[in-house]
Order: structure tokens, then sequence, then C-alpha cells
């Protein structure tokens, strides 16, 4: 891993897509081993993946992981925690309007 350079791999994996009740997520574990670090990016090829309401799909699949440069993981452990409090932004008011 360089300081300005990114690097890529390619990796199998399993994508599981549940779309129940009890569930609505979508997973996708490395076959390989790999692990995925702040500010990498993960691109899973193949067609997309649609879960009838109620059942889970599991299908394998290859994925490209762009590994971040040191400087863009640096960057992304600096400032990870002020965005996921933008996530955490709202609000509750007792007036409704449509």
């Amino acid at each position: 891993m360089g300081i300005f350079t990114r690097e890529k791999e390619t990796a199998p994996c399993t994508v599981e897509i549940s779309h129940k009740f009890e569930s609505l997520h979508a997973h996708v574990r490395f076959n390989n081993g790999a692990v995925v670090h702040p500010g990498d990016e993960v691109l899973v090829h193949g067609p997309e993946i649609m879960a009838p309401y109620g059942e889970v799909v599991t299908e394998d699949r290859v994925a490209t992981i762009t590994r971040a440069s040191a400087v863009e993981r640096l960057w992304t452990k600096m400032t990870g925690d002020l965005e996921v409090m933008e996530l955490c932004e709202f609000s509750f008011s007792e007036e409704a309007t449509l």
C-alpha cells in the first residue's frame, strides 16, 4: 500500500440478500478471508440480485476491492465519526402536515 496510490484485488465472495419481515439486509462475505479496511471500496460484479418478499437469496460472485491509500485511510479514520453523526440528525415534532 502506497502513501498516495490505490491497489486493486479481486476476491470470490458470497452475497446474501434477505427480504423478510424479520430482516431486510444484504451481506457480502469474502471466501478468501479478505478484510475491508476504512476507506476501501468494494464492487460486486454481476447482475442485480432481487429477493422476493419472504425469501433469502444467496449467490456466489466475484468482487473487486480497491484499497485506500495511506492518506485516504488516515482521512477516513479522522473524519468518520463526523459522517456518522450526519446520519443521526433527526427531529420529533407534534405537528404533521402533508
